[in-house]
């Protein structure tokens, strides 16, 4: 059943969808190249905790281009639905994934991670990606998630992380605030420099809040079990997952 009194769009979930507009056209491969090709890597790793429950529905928050409901329909026999406040990044998805010939199971629709309009147990599974540090309140938008995952179901989540030894951090320091955005400006005009501006403060101060065991903290709370994190690329990344309780 759906919550009764959801809470209302907020500043942070506003910020994200302007941030976002001018970008799906180049986003994939930028996200890429901006990435040093980790993105990749997190995918897989998210991917590889999903795909072996054989999940035949999957929700993919946050899914803007589709990159990760592709990825996931290609490893596993799912219907994916993926929902996102953009409507230009779920635009460019639709292209993609008709490019990719799975328009038959993937099926993309504008939503938020804190108001979904699925019934309580509505998947197998759920993935998330780049998205707690765009609502106003993590621990709502995880139980939201985790509201619609049937008993014993798997959930999976990336984002982008802070490297916690001393020598990579100075480095991750001067690549998020010098290099990105300059390399954004050069390969994708104004918008990536924005972007790339953003990304370094948000992220520090988004785990200065929310260090990982807070986030599964929120995670174990709102009735998930066994689980765990790995962090990745000398902590520039991290994947975790977990399996809801049974009822």
């Amino acid at each position: 059943m759906a919550n009764v009194n959801p809470p209302a769009a907020s500043a942070e979930n506003a910020f994200a969808a302007r941030l976002f507009e001018s970008l799906p056209s180049r986003y994939d491969l930028l996200a890429e190249v901006l990435s040093f090709g980790q993105n990749q890597r997190w995918r897989q790793e998210l991917v590889a905790r999903i795909a072996p429950g054989r999940p035949q529905t999957i929700l993919d928050v946050a899914t803007g281009t589709a990159g990760v409901a592709i990825a996931l329909a290609r490893e596993t026999d799912a219907r994916i639905t993926g929902v996102d406040i953009s409507a230009e990044m779920l635009a460019r998805g639709r292209q993609r994934v008709r490019s990719a010939g799975l328009d038959g199971r993937i099926a993309l629709e504008l939503g938020r991670a804190e108001d979904l309009g699925f019934g309580a147990g509505s998947f197998d599974a759920v993935s998330f990606t780049y998205l707690l540090r765009y609502v106003a309140d993590p621990r709502v938008a995880v139980a939201e998630m985790v509201r619609v995952l049937r008993p014993g179901g798997l959930m999976a989540s990336l984002d982008f992380y802070v490297p916690p030894r001393v020598a990579w951090l100075g480095a991750w320091r001067i690549y998020t605030r010098s290099l990105l955005p300059v390399a954004g400006l050069l390969t994708g005009g104004r918008p990536w420099w924005d972007v790339g501006r953003f990304l370094g403060p948000n992220i520090e101060a988004h785990y200065r809040r929310w260090p990982l065991a807070r986030i599964a903290g929120a995670w174990e709370d709102a009735g998930m079990i066994d689980v765990g994190w790995r962090v990745m690329s000398l902590g520039g990344g991290f994947v975790m997952w977990g399996r809801k309780a049974d009822a």
